[in-house]
């Protein structure tokens, strides 16, 4: 299945924090690697905007060979609309650039259950139980095919799956939660505070990923949760 890893270097609170590096490595290519794991991935694509601030998205993927589109900045919808159009796909998973300690795993349950039924959505976030930076959705391809020229709101527009979201009785969407709740942990990086917090819990772990459990683990003890 295909993976449209959505990325852009323009973000307010932290510009450039996907290029930002953790022990030598770049925030998106930590994504990167990630859903590389997943035994369901079989190639990724990242989304970006044809903005002027994207340019250094653009060069980092030509010069690492990864695969990459660029649309509109602010319609993310018919920025992933034109991938699904090139790539002609049936589905895809979707997955945010700001999420370096997603756990692939998750991805793998996620096309596991797509797969096995006749859903529009499978999401772990509606609602949400899991940290926020271990968000993963996979999209059937069709429900945006029919539905690009209705979607004309700008929330709906920059959020690309807020229309489902807000109209899902019109939808078969498919939600699998986590035993405990923890919404409330972020774990994605959209300050910079975010960014010092995923770089010490990633330096503890000393470079590698130990999934979900193991990386909360280690959220509690570093900061003294519970």
């Amino acid at each position: 299945m295909l993976c449209i890893i959505q990325a852009r270097y323009s973000s307010k609170r932290l510009p450039g924090k996907v290029l930002k590096k953790i022990l030598g490595t770049t925030v998106l290519k930590r994504v990167i690697n990630q859903v590389k794991k997943s035994k369901k991935i079989k190639k990724i694509v990242i989304a970006t905007s044809k903005h002027k601030t994207n340019k250094k998205i653009i060069n980092f993927c030509n010069k690492n060979q990864i695969n990459y589109m660029s649309g509109p900045l602010n319609n993310v919808f018919k920025r992933f609309y034109s991938i699904i159009i090139k790539e002609n796909c049936k589905s895809f998973v979707r997955i945010s650039a700001d999420s370096p300690l997603l756990d692939y795993s998750l991805i793998d349950k996620a096309v596991t259950l797509f797969n096995k039924n006749q859903y529009d959505i499978v999401t772990n976030v509606f609602p949400r139980t899991f940290p926020k930076g271990f968000s993963v959705e996979v999209i059937n391809s069709k429900i945006m095919l029919d539905y690009v020229l209705k979607i004309k709101k700008k929330r709906h527009q920059e959020h690309l799956t807020s229309f489902f979201y807000d109209n899902y009785k019109k939808f078969k969407i498919k939600n699998f939660s986590n035993k405990v709740n923890y919404s409330n942990i972020n774990l994605s990086i959209d300050n910079l505070s975010d960014f010092i917090r995923v770089k010490n819990i990633i330096k503890f772990c000393k470079n590698k990923n130990y999934g979900l459990d193991y990386t909360l683990l280690i959220y509690k003890k570093l900061f003294n949760e519970k």
